[in-house]
């Protein structure tokens, strides 16, 4: 089983009984203002099973991981990857954190060690997240972990029946050396 531990988190993968926190990071305004339209309890469902399961690297499902406090238990989050390892050893980072944590350091604390595993147990090439543009403290966070800013890819997300666009940060396993 994966287990992920900083000073202050743990990470392990999701498990049925985490319904209730998918639920409600997923139907949650402020979590979803810059990540999408909030869904039916139906459709939300829907993601979570596809996120349940032994993963690996060749998974092609998210590998989904609860953030819990060390000290508490509580959990405050998710974190994790969608991998695209044949052929590109690549994969996708995100993250959510209930409201009353964002601010306080766990999602860069979660995504350095998620970072870690990625490239050093897993052997990717590379990691990139897409983040909403205007969406600065998830940027910022990117940028502290060491992703860079490659570009904005225009009119790339629907929400709310907008179109917006994304910025795209890319991060090297060569580039963890110099940051």
């Amino acid at each position: 089983m994966i287990v992920l531990t900083t000073p202050r988190l743990e990470m392990r993968p999701i498990e049925r009984e985490e319904w209730p926190l998918f639920l409600k990071l997923y139907q949650n305004d402020n979590v979803m203002k810059f990540i999408g339209d909030i869904e039916t309890p139906a459709q939300i469902r829907y993601r979570f099973d596809q996120r349940l399961g032994k993963w690996d690297k060749y998974s092609d499902f998210w590998l989904c991981l609860v953030i819990r406090e060390r000290a508490t238990g509580e959990a405050i989050g998710l974190t994790g990857f969608f991998p695209d390892w044949r052929p590109y050893q690549q994969a996708e980072v995100g993250f959510m954190l209930l409201p009353e944590y964002q601010g306080k350091g766990y999602g860069q604390e979660s995504l350095h060690e998620v970072v870690n595993y990625a490239f050093k147990i897993c052997g990717f090439h590379r990691l990139q997240a897409n983040v909403l543009e205007g969406n600065l403290p998830s940027r910022r966070l990117l940028e502290r972990c060491g992703f860079r800013l490659e570009g904005t890819l225009r009119e790339s997300y629907r929400i709310g029946g907008e179109w917006h666009n994304d910025w795209l940060l890319g991060l090297l396993r060569s580039d963890i050396a110099t940051t």
